[in-house]
């Protein structure tokens, strides 16, 4: 029988819901979520390698959506300490969201509160969501180098709006770099999920915290 990591390598969209749900009655929420990162990771290494294709790529995410339906419900119920709150969103132009909701997960595992403001998000809606929900951090992805750019848009956005000082920007996405996210203003740059919560929870702790 297939693990979980091959099963998303494989693009097994119809039976690893059953999967999960398996693996849940002998593993805890982290570990399954585990496992599921790691076949999506390979297949992305793959990808850059030359190895496999983009319509693997897209069933391995295909693939890892159904699998997250099924443990998204179990990993919002583990307790968790509440560290701070973070709009998240794919920037205008951009349809792209498996890195983004991976991101979203990983984010509401370690302790925030995320407002996902989904994909093809102007500046505008990124300045709105922040005068609403008033966040300590602003999260933006991109999967393409012709929409990246509306990331430096974005930052000037909150500058205009007044809120770019209240805020920390972290930005990733398989284009972006560190190097890009200096040049455009940005605070963090994270390269993947796991990296975007450590850099999150730097930024809070470099002194922008969460309300009482």
């Amino acid at each position: 029988m297939m693990s979980l990591m091959e099963m998303i390598c494989e693009g097994d969209v119809y039976t690893i819901r059953e999967a999960v749900e398996d693996a849940l009655t002998g593993s805890n929420p982290g570990q399954v979520l585990e496992a599921l990162v790691e076949g999506l990771r390979l297949v992305g290494d793959r990808f850059q390698r030359g190895e496999a294709f983009l319509p693997e790529l897209m069933m391995a995410g295909e693939t890892f959506k159904e699998a997250m339906d099924v443990l998204s419900p179990a990993l919002r119920d583990r307790p968790r300490q509440y560290l701070g709150k973070i709009v998240l969103g794919t920037v205008r132009g951009d349809v792209h969201d498996i890195g983004k909701n991976l991101v979203a997960l990983m984010l509401e595992g370690a302790g925030f509160e995320v407002v996902d403001l989904g994909v093809d998000v102007a500046p505008e809606a990124f300045v709105r969501a922040v005068g609403e929900h008033q966040p300590q951090l602003v999260g933006m992805s991109a999967l393409l180098t012709t929409t990246m750019l509306q990331m430096e848009t974005t930052i000037k956005a909150l500058e205009a709006a007044g809120q770019r000082d209240s805020v920390g920007v972290l930005v990733g996405g398989a284009p972006v770099s560190e190097r890009f996210a200096k040049a455009i203003g940005a605070d963090a740059y994270g390269n993947n999920a796991a990296q975007a919560v450590e850099k999150a929870i730097a930024l809070l702790s470099r002194g922008t915290k969460p309300p009482a």
